[in-house]
């Protein structure tokens, strides 16, 4: 077959990584040899230039039950971002932070990676909404409302006996502030009615940054088809997550699981509610697409199986355009 030369080095905006987390873990033990801008894991910023990323979405991933670092796991998150912000020094002709769509298309138009600020496990509000307004100022836009524990916001999916529990009163008072600040509101990890009260009671579009489809591996962390629907209706998108366990029911982490799940998303929710939220360096094992620098072999496969260039595009970048647009427009 020939190839189409746009599917080469094809432009990639990922919503989801954990690398914030390796650094912070070497951070603790006082090795500073690696950062965000070259590292030994699966992302780093050179490689994201390298591979001719758009974007990527770098998650301060606070695991709940750990004791913090600092006084609190907020303290943390924040001093995380400051180790965001150090790797990028010196780089700044390649790559810059990125807290809007606005500020993505610069980045775009001066040949840069852009790079935004997540987090991941609301909890770290400890029913303190301030916080919401120093995590803003501090480059955050977008919370992982809850990881795999309970916190002051709702509950997880993880939790059989919760997953039809919605949010808490704080997690409607948060969501209010997160869209009158511009923060997204991610419902990956999120229970099912969770996710209900985001839908029901959003007024800007909201994501699931890393999830995938449940009616193709019936895994909680997966979104129903019911979900995509519901999802795709407020103008969000999920980022297809590299997780063999959310990919596939024998936990394997594969190319042609993804294009099934690709597939069954547009066929349920259409063309638009595909996106990339690979979930790098918080998933583990062998995976056929084992880091960022290997990118290309997913657009090279999606072509292959039949994909348009048009849906290839829509789900390495074009799909994460719109919604950035749609969201802070």
């Amino acid at each position: 077959m020939r190839r189409n030369k746009r599917v080469n080095r094809m432009r990639i905006i990922d919503f989801h990584c954990d690398t914030l987390m390796k650094m912070y873990d070497l951070h603790k033990v006082g090795d500073d040899s690696q950062s965000v801008w070259k590292n030994e894991c699966q992302i780093d910023v050179q490689r994201l230039v390298e591979a001719g990323y758009g974007a990527q979405f770098f998650a301060c991933y606070l695991w709940w039950e750990d004791k913090p670092f600092l006084a609190s796991h907020y303290e943390d998150a924040l001093n995380m971002a400051d180790i965001f912000y150090k790797g990028l020094q010196g780089h700044e002709k390649q790559a810059a932070f990125a807290g809007s769509y606005t500020e993505y298309l610069k980045n775009k138009e001066e040949g840069k990676v852009s790079c935004f600020l997540t987090v991941e496990e609301g909890g770290i509000l400890e029913n303190k909404i301030e916080r919401l307004d120093t995590l803003h100022k501090k480059g955050i836009r977008m919370i992982t409302l809850t990881w795999n524990y309970e916190n002051c916001l709702g509950y997880p999916g993880c939790i059989p006996e919760a997953r039809d529990k919605g949010l808490k009163p704080f997690g409607f008072e948060a969501l209010e502030r997160m869209e009158e600040l511009g923060i997204i509101a991610d419902v990956s990890h999120l229970s099912d009615g969770g996710f209900e009260d985001i839908y029901r009671h959003c007024k800007r579009p909201f994501i699931a940054s890393h999830s995938d489809a449940r009616a193709v591996c019936a895994h909680n962390r997966n979104l129903t088809d019911d979900m995509l629907k519901k999802l795709a209706d407020k103008g969000g998108v999920t980022g297809l997550n590299f997780c063999g366990d959310f990919l596939s029911p024998d936990g394997k982490c594969t190319i042609d699981a993804m294009l099934r799940h690709i597939r069954h998303m547009i066929n349920v929710g259409g063309r638009e509610v595909v996106a990339i939220g690979t979930d790098f360096d918080g998933v583990e094992g062998e995976l056929e697409i084992a880091g960022c620098q290997y990118m290309d072999k997913l657009p090279e496969a999606m072509e292959k199986a039949g994909f348009t260039i048009g849906e290839i595009e829509d789900v390495c970048f074009r799909n994460a355009e719109k919604f950035m647009e749609r969201y802070w427009g």
